[in-house]
């Protein structure tokens, strides 16, 4: 066997990764961003990256979570570019018609449109750890992703969760 061939134990079983993480992942990322076609974008790439070059750890639900968390900032950055590029000349924007919700569906994306926006009021690290621990992560596993201390995460959490609320507070009887 070459230096560069895993061995047996050392092999990730994809399918099986895929199959336990991906939904709790696109559910992450699209709560994270708010579009759902950008979610399942970025989760893609995170198992693809999975392939091509698999982390050394065993912390591999956390690392999967943290390349999709950065797969979807650095497509924020690149579109933020983009826009800057564009709006020296709005005229070459490419246009499309947005698709109107029925009217069944007005209030819950009322809803969704005043957590989304108090979401993204979150600082970007306030905001990863929260959606993190709705998916169920554990502190340890949200710090690796994040780049932080086990004891931080706590902190980090209710400092979110305080702005969360004190975001909603004024608009809680909307939310029911």
């Amino acid at each position: 066997m070459s230096p560069a061939t895993p061995s047996p134990e050392q092999r990730i079983n994809v399918t099986q990764l895929f199959t336990e993480h991906y939904d709790a992942l696109y559910r992450y990322l699209v709560r994270l961003t708010g579009d759902s076609d950008l979610a399942a974008d970025a989760a893609q790439e995170a198992f693809v990256r999975l392939v091509e070059r698999p982390p050394q750890d065993r912390h591999l639900r956390a690392w999967l979570f943290a390349v999709a968390t950065n797969v979807v900032r650095d497509t924020a950055r690149a579109r933020a570019r983009w826009l800057k590029l564009l709006s020296a000349s709005p005229d070459r924007a490419p246009l499309g018609d947005v698709p109107a919700l029925p009217d069944t569906e007005a209030e819950r994306g009322e809803r969704r449109t005043l957590v989304r926006a108090a979401l993204d009021r979150l600082s970007w690290k306030e905001r990863t750890v929260l959606l993190m621990r709705e998916e169920g992560f554990a502190h340890h596993e949200i710090a690796v992703a994040v780049g932080t201390t086990t004891g931080s995460v706590g902190t980090m959490l209710a400092r979110a969760l305080n702005k969360l609320s004190n975001e909603l507070a004024p608009n809680s009887e909307s939310l029911k």
